[in-house]
C-alpha cells in the first residue's frame, strides 16, 4: 500500500517536473512575437568621431535617422570612415539588444540562429 502511493506521488512529480521543463525550453511563439515586436520599436545611437555622425537604428537593424556635422562635409573620404564606422556602431549595439531580449525569452540558452 505505502509502496503504491509513493510511486504516485512520484510519478506527479515527474509530471510537474516535465512540464517545467518544457515550458522553459520552447518558449510560446506569443511570446516570442511581442519579442520582435518590442524590437521593432526600440532603438540605440551609434556615433563616430566623437559625435560628428549619429546613426539612429531599430533593434530590427533598420537605420532611421543619420546626423552629420555639417564640418565633417569638408573632407568625404573621412565623412565616409565616420558613416561607416557609425553604422557598425549602431548595428553592434542593435544586435547586443536583440541578444538580450532575447536572453531573457530563452533563460539564457544560446540557440544558434535566433539572434
Amino acid at each position: 500500500m505505502m509502496n503504491r502511493q509513493m510511486r504516485r506521488a512520484a510519478r506527479r512529480q515527474q509530471a510537474k517536473s516535465t512540464g517545467r521543463a518544457d515550458a522553459q525550453t520552447q518558449p510560446p511563439m506569443a511570446m516570442l512575437q511581442k519579442m520582435q515586436d518590442e524590437l521593432e520599436t526600440m532603438t540605440v545611437e551609434g556615433s563616430a568621431g566623437g559625435g560628428v555622425v549619429k546613426v539612429i537604428m531599430t533593434g530590427k537593424q533598420t537605420v532611421e535617422s543619420v546626423q552629420i556635422d555639417p564640418d565633417a562635409a569638408e573632407d568625404v573620404e573621412m565623412l565616409q570612415d565616420l558613416v561607416t564606422a557609425a553604422v557598425n556602431d549602431a548595428l553592434n549595439k542593435s544586435q547586443e539588444m536583440a541578444s538580450e531580449k532575447l536572453s531573457l525569452l530563452t533563460g539564457g540558452l544560446d540557440i544558434p540562429g535566433l539572434t
